[in-house]
């Protein structure tokens, strides 16, 4: 293994290489706000340049990283590298980094005041509940930061918008958006958040600043909203009002409104045509040119439109008629209907990956799914299907802003049964579902997915902007399956200068134990790890309580001599523990930590793991 390290003082960046049979991977951190060094507290710009021995970028690679604190003088040798990286891979509570960028996760908008976020790769045992991310009020409609580092929720009944980190899984701030804000749209960008506040009007959230940038009156809503290609201006659709009205994004002001038809209930935006589509509920379908701002076409599809969507590339464009049960397929290049298949049972919502429309439908438990390349090479549609579920989706009530979604993986999606109570994972070419999640007796109104992992910003090179966690050295794990690659670097971060009780303190279970036997103890082990504290050592309290609230138990921790610290719990019945814990002397409350889930079942069918 050959190992150089070099830091660039001027511009903040540290550089390592290393090279081993035949690959060469230069690992690189920087600020990745211009000046300084990378710093605690701050977002840092991380990438791997991994090539061949000749120089040749290695493409198409999925990366698997993990950060932490680096104890002592670890060494980053070949041996104590694999082993580290072992310990990732191993799903073991006592190897949880503080910075994980191996895995995506699913997210799942539950009726009740909560999000539901699983780990699909790397449960631990029999459960794929990672943790569960309490709301003040239950979730409406829901978009992701284009980092995928925050998840925006609108929540109506209080009329705020949550902003959660997907790095700690807690809420950050709740904003105010309005009289009952709704629906939820990201610019392309990602610098401004819209949400119908419900009051006809429009509610601009700044997503760097997290505050409320504007309030837009535009008429009776509902609204829905479409940018257009360069973010200069955003489209609303007024259905109360019958018409579209456009926005100046850097003014923020309302510079036009457009009569389109009476009732629009969607716009989506073709970057293929550079259009903006509006669908009524008449049956119109209406063409807008994003920058002259005038009305260029229309054509008729069938009175009682209810969605609309757009293909990734922007060429096809899909026109749902819940109530006759019918999908208008049109050219979206061209501004004409091309086809109308007779779908039944409701179809509600369609989604894409590349390869395929997926439709779902309220009256069936069955998805319909037509190739798009079919469409492409100018042949009729035609429908395949496969069951997700047992039951139709419409048996259960309430409307669900998304509820199938493309994964990172190729050609695979997830479908949401509110119904079932559970989340289907389908691949492409398969005839039923691949497996199921389960969401613990919640129901699932919508689903969503958090990629926490690299991204090939360019051929060869894979990055992600990550906050870093904590001052002094960071061990940084890179592991690939296939070629095999298994290096370790580090990165020093600077301290924030903030006060030491401000400094960051890591709790954390020291056991892998996640199911219990009912009738006998929980016994659980955590350890606290940060900048060591003067004087007495801190407190540790701990709270078990059984989902969803019906019995809590709490009690302070006893230190061992191994500065480890202990409790006991008694569970008095079969179900899912959450566990937090809080530290006067550390400023750590319940709210703050990130709850373990542990599982207790009856005896007979509990098989210990360890």
């Amino acid at each position: 293994m050959i190992a150089i390290f070099l830091i660039a003082a001027m511009a903040g960046a540290q550089v390592q290489d290393r090279a081993e049979s035949g690959v060469k991977v230069r690992f690189e951190i920087a600020p990745a706000e211009k000046g300084g060094a990378v710093t605690e507290g701050k977002p840092a710009a991380v990438r791997f340049h991994v090539s061949d021995a000749s120089g040749s970028p290695l493409t198409g690679l999925r990366p698997a990283v993990w950060m932490d604190v680096r104890q002592g003088k670890k060494a980053e040798g070949k041996k104590e590298c694999e082993k580290e990286i072992e310990s990732y891979l191993q799903p073991s509570m006592g190897a949880q980094p503080l910075v994980d960028l191996s895995s995506w996760y699913v997210l799942v908008l539950n009726e009740e005041p909560s999000i539901s976020v699983l780990d699909p790769i790397r449960g631990f045992g029999s459960s794929k509940l990672l943790t569960l991310v309490m709301l003040d009020a239950p979730g409406s409609d829901w978009v992701k930061s284009r980092d995928q580092d925050r998840v925006f929720v609108s929540e109506p009944s209080i009329g705020k918008v949550a902003v959660i980190s997907t790095g700690t899984w807690k809420v950050e701030k709740s904003i105010d958006a309005g009289k009952r804000p709704t629906r939820l749209a990201l610019q392309p960008d990602g610098h401004y958040l819209w949400a119908d506040a419900g009051d006809g009007s429009v509610t601009v959230i700044d997503t760097a600043r997290l505050t409320r940038a504007a309030r837009i009156e535009t008429g009776p809503g509902p609204h829905q909203m479409a940018f257009s290609r360069d973010d200069r201006f955003a489209f609303v659709a007024n259905r109360g009002a019958g018409g579209v009205s456009v926005i100046d994004v850097r003014t923020l002001k309302k510079v036009r409104d457009l009569q389109t038809a009476a009732e629009p209930i969607a716009l989506a935006y073709s970057k293929l045509g550079d259009v903006v589509y509006a669908a009524h509920q008449g049956g119109q379908v209406v063409s807008i040119d994003p920058r002259r701002h005038t009305v260029t076409g229309r054509f008729e599809s069938s009175a009682g439109l209810t969605g609309l969507e757009l293909t990734p590339d922007g060429r096809w464009g899909f026109a749902i008629n819940r109530g006759k049960g019918k999908l208008h397929i049109f050219d979206a290049s061209a501004g004409r209907l091309a086809y109308t298949v007779d779908m039944g049972k409701s179809p509600d919502q369609v989604s894409f990956t590349d390869g395929n429309a997926f439709v779902r439908s309220l009256e069936s438990e069955d998805v319909i799914f037509i190739s798009l390349d079919q469409l492409d090479k100018g042949k009729a549609p035609t429908l395949s299907e496969f069951p997700s579920g047992q039951l139709a989706p419409g048996l259960a009530h309430g409307e669900s802003p998304a509820a199938i979604v493309p994964t990172p993986e190729t050609g695979s999606v997830l479908i949401a049964n509110p119904a079932d109570k559970l989340v289907y994972y389908y691949t492409e070419g398969m005839g039923a579902p691949m497996g199921s999640f389960s969401n613990y007796g919640r129901v699932p109104r919508a689903v969503l997915v958090a990629d926490r992992g690299l991204r090939e910003v360019k051929p060869g090179t894979y990055g992600a902007t990550v906050q870093m966690p904590a001052s002094g050295t960071l061990g940084v794990s890179l592991f690939v399956d296939t070629p095999r690659i298994a290096q370790c670097f580090s990165a020093a971060v600077a301290s924030s200068g903030k006060s030491r009780k401000a400094a960051k303190y890591v709790v954390r279970p020291v056991f892998s134990r996640r199911k219990f036997a009912l009738g006998s103890p929980m016994e659980l082990k955590f350890r606290i790890s940060g900048p060591p504290q003067k004087g007495a050592p801190p407190d540790l309290e701990v709270m078990a309580m059984l989902a969803p609230g019906i019995w809590r138990d709490a009690h302070h921790a006893t230190r061992n001599p191994d500065d480890t610290y202990s409790i006991t719990v008694h569970p008095p019945r079969k179900g899912l523990y959450y566990v937090h814990w809080q530290s006067q002397a550390l400023g750590i409350r319940y709210q703050e930590s990130q709850p373990l889930i542990l599982e207790v079942s009856s005896e007979e069918n509990n098989h210990a793991q360890r």
